[in-house]
């Protein structure tokens, strides 16, 4: 049982991860910028953080000096630099190809993992990352004639992939540094709130959020339910989850993503599409079905 809660951690992460497009579709429409949603998601996230801190233990909010990298890895170098190259391989190819590119993170974080932490390359770890990607590919819109690419958004897609894929590489390496999850999760939201700040500004993002009680609860609930919620709890399942087997389950997301979209806005899936979310669930049963024993002959 203990293992479960840490499969449905990971999994409820990736399904609230699935519901970004909807506030980012919902907030455009009232006038906030892609950086105005960077700015107030990861702030009111940072903040939330700052709370569980203060009412679980003020000593966590204390960092070695030597392990800032760490956080600075995972808010800049991850967070941040993820959300902004995958805004801006939206605006070089369709939304589909951009998620594509996007979802490059499993495989990468399963390399990655090996590399670093000497988690084992499986043969079911593998075919699940292909199953997953394979799934994600559809789920998208591959085949669908939509997949308009080019240089710069390949590259940017790409980046969204590796940003993607070095938070749970960061925050692993923080939490073998004996850090809590919920510190590591404050310290990674606000450095990428401060440093959207720092490069697009803030001018007008508070303006527009207290324009109307509708603004500030979709600023509130994009930061909650899209940032707060789902990193304190896929941080929470590393702890007692391999980093490249999380990373997989957490591909969960597109699948969401495009059943809220069929759902709230009437969003047509194709066959490919229900296809894709098989795949993608067929993974994560795969990374939990246990090996049967080999009985003695």
């Amino acid at each position: 049982m203990s293992r479960h809660k840490y499969t449905a951690a990971i999994l409820a992460a990736g399904c609230l991860w699935g519901f970004m497009g909807l506030f980012r579709r919902y907030m455009g429409e009232l006038g906030f910028s892609a950086s105005d949603l960077i700015v107030l998601r990861c702030g009111v996230a940072a903040l939330g953080f700052a709370l569980t801190l203060l009412f679980t233990g003020p000593a966590q909010f204390k960092i070695r000096l030597r392990d800032a990298w760490c956080f600075l890895g995972s808010g800049i170098v991850s967070l941040l630099f993820f959300t902004f190259c995958y805004f801006q391989a939206m605006n070089y190819m369709s939304l589909s190809a951009a998620a594509i590119l996007l979802y490059t993170a499993p495989a990468i974080v399963t390399l990655l993992s090996a590399l670093l932490f000497r988690e084992r390359l499986t043969a079911i770890k593998l075919a699940a990352v292909a199953l997953a990607f394979l799934g994600c590919a559809l789920v998208s819109g591959l085949g669908a004639g939509e997949m308009a690419l080019s240089a710069a958004g390949i590259l940017y897609g790409l980046g969204a992939g590796l940003g993607y894929a070095l938070y749970s590489i960061f925050a692993r390496c923080a939490l073998q540094r004996g850090y809590s999850s919920n510190t590591i999760n404050f310290y990674s939201c606000l450095l990428a709130a401060i440093g959207a700040m720092l490069i697009w500004g803030t001018d007008g993002v508070f303006e527009t959020a207290a324009a109307s009680v509708l603004n500030l609860g979709l600023a509130l609930g994009a930061g909650i339910l899209t940032c707060f919620l789902p990193y304190l709890l896929y941080t929470y399942g590393l702890t007692g989850m391999e980093t490249g087997r999380a990373s997989i389950m957490a591909s969960v997301e597109p699948v969401v993503a495009t059943l809220v979209g069929a759902a709230v806005f009437h969003e047509s899936m194709s066959a490919l599409s229900y296809a894709g979310v098989v795949l993608v669930l067929s993974a994560v049963v795969l990374l939990n079905v246990k090996p049967g024993k080999k009985k003695a002959g």
